[in-house]
């Protein structure tokens, strides 16, 4: 695995993407935070789902702090990779009550490889890469 993104790195482009999405929310409810369901949902679905997988594995907080997610073998991710990974790896992290978090949170500060335990259900891991193409 060429140049994994540490821990850091992933927590700063994820709590990006969070402001991002608030940001998003607040366009289409006037409100940061709603309890109603429709297009802030939606949109986060897209963003973390389906954005990655036709956008070569970036959000714009990962393509901003120059990490991709790619799976195993380096190659570009897809919507299953990117299915098993947020959606299966969010529902162990609860079913777990954030045991498996905390885990996989020591995993990708101390594994040389910087998997956690969501990288290993979808077959990916998170590279870091230039924010800039030639």
């Amino acid at each position: 695995m060429e140049n994994p993104a540490g821990f850091w790195n992933r927590v700063g482009a994820r709590l990006l993407d969070g402001l991002i999405l608030m940001g998003f929310f607040s366009i289409f409810t006037g409100e940061l935070v709603t309890e109603e369901y429709g297009v802030p949902d939606v949109l986060a679905v897209f963003y973390a789902l389906l954005l990655p997988s036709i956008w070569y594995g970036y959000t714009l907080g990962r393509k901003a702090l120059g990490n991709r997610i790619v799976k195993a073998d380096g190659s570009n991710v897809d919507a299953v990779n990117m299915v098993k990974r947020e959606l299966l790896g969010a529902l162990l992290y609860f079913v777990t009550f954030g045991a498996a978090l905390v885990i996989s949170a020591f995993m990708v500060g101390l594994r040389e490889d910087k998997r956690a335990i969501h990288d290993f259900i979808g077959g990916t891991y998170v590279k870091r890469e230039k924010t800039y193409h030639n």
